[in-house]
């Protein structure tokens, strides 16, 4: 694992404003309000401040429309705030190119995606082994990793499955070994467990204690009590401010 610059801080928000023109196109706006208006925006953060810490697992409540998503894509480098900072692995992602928050991502950030986004025609292994082949890793090395991880979830005998031959929960723990494949200082999950019946989902919330115990740190958002319930702590957001203080 990456060791984070300070030894126990893996990411932070301070003053983290998010964003967003409306989706109609500016000529759309100019011809309702005029050619000198700028088309309105959308604040879907406002002034968060938040510390992640190595081996933390922090949860983020909220319903839809809060500004989860948006707090994850941030944590993730897949957006840069409006205003504030946002500091993964001790550089601030909006100082970053579009290509070197790519490389942050790949050297320290795993995402564990709602809908998983496995490729539907490569094994299990060779999916988790994907982020390896980003990184240039030799292949015999990249199958004797991925094979590890899959072994750690359960998956060992399953190697050489396709997503189509696995259950909902078998994708999604071939989602996280392979957000686990390159050693990563944090995992970010969205919505884990919203497509998994209640045994599978508390499988999948156990596998990311387990990976607290080992000292990354996890972030996931939810609405499922259940799933929140074995976070270290809860960040609560609504409209885009941050409200458990």
């Amino acid at each position: 694992m990456n060791e984070s610059p300070d030894g126990s801080i893996v990411a932070s928000c301070d003053g983290v404003t998010r964003t967003y023109t409306r989706s109609q196109s500016r000529s759309y706006w100019r011809s309702l309000f005029g050619s000198h208006e700028t088309p309105p925006t959308v604040t879907a953060l406002n002034e968060i401040d938040l510390t992640i810490q190595a081996g933390e697992l922090v949860g983020i409540k909220g319903p839809s429309g809060s500004g989860k998503s948006t707090l994850l894509h941030l944590l993730a480098g897949l957006e840069t705030p409006s205003s504030g900072t946002v500091t993964i692995a001790g550089r601030s992602t909006d100082t970053l190119s579009r290509g070197e928050r790519t490389r942050l991502r790949l050297d320290s950030i795993g995402i564990v995606f709602q809908r998983f986004h496995l490729l539907s025609a490569l094994p299990a292994q060779s999916n988790v082994a994907v982020p390896l082949v980003e990184e240039g890793v030799k292949k015999s090395t990249r199958r004797k990793r991925a094979q590890r991880l899959l072994e750690r979830v359960g998956l060992g005998d399953r190697l050489d499955h396709t997503p189509g031959m696995l259950s909902g929960g078998e994708q999604q723990r071939v989602a996280i070994a392979r957000a686990l494949v390159t050693d990563p200082d944090l995992v970010i999950a969205d919505e884990p467990t919203g497509e998994l019946d209640t045994e599978t989902g508390q499988q999948i919330t156990a596998l990311f204690e387990e990976i607290c115990a080992d000292g990354t740190a996890v972030v996931l958002a939810s609405h499922d009590t259940a799933t929140l319930s074995v976070a270290d702590r809860i960040v609560e957001l609504r409209d885009g401010v941050r409200i458990d203080g």
